[in-house]
């Protein structure tokens, strides 16, 4: 049995304001950004972390390279979507790191941990990889 872990094209609307429907408006609070996460990422369990912040729309914050995180993240379908209990993976060991996110993307609240323990979760982290910044892709 051959599992395919490949993401398919992208298939979200760019954001623009013209993609709206006429007579809709998103309004935030003065200085708040619609989507803030913070990042925190060890090279190890133990290792010390490293923490951004990181904004869209448009890309800020203190992460290195804010646009590329938030071009990922845009391109993604579900970029914190969790893998489902009971999920078959493949034993692919992409390294010890793992990153936490929490904040808001998209309206919606977000609290979740990625890791690269096996081919699930190495697909999960590939698709928003630019968010946790310069790792080595697999070991």
């Amino acid at each position: 049995m051959l599992l395919s872990l490949a993401a398919c094209g992208d298939e979200q609307a760019n954001g623009n304001p013209a993609d709206r429907p006429s007579g809709t408006t998103s309004v935030q609070p003065s200085g708040t950004p619609a989507d803030s996460l913070t990042i925190t990422l060890r090279a190890s369990p133990e290792a010390p972390a490293k923490t951004w912040k990181l904004t869209c729309d448009p890309p800020g914050g203190t992460h290195p390279k804010a646009a590329d995180a938030c071009a990922a993240l845009s391109k993604a379908k579900e970029p914190f979507k969790p893998v489902p209990k009971g999920q078959m993976c493949t034993q692919i060991y992409g390294g010890p790191e793992i990153a936490t996110v929490k904040g808001t993307w998209q309206g919606k609240e977000i609290d979740t941990e990625f890791t690269r323990k096996n081919g699930c979760q190495l697909h999960r982290w590939s698709q928003v990889a630019p968010l946790f910044g310069d790792v080595p892709k697999v070991r």
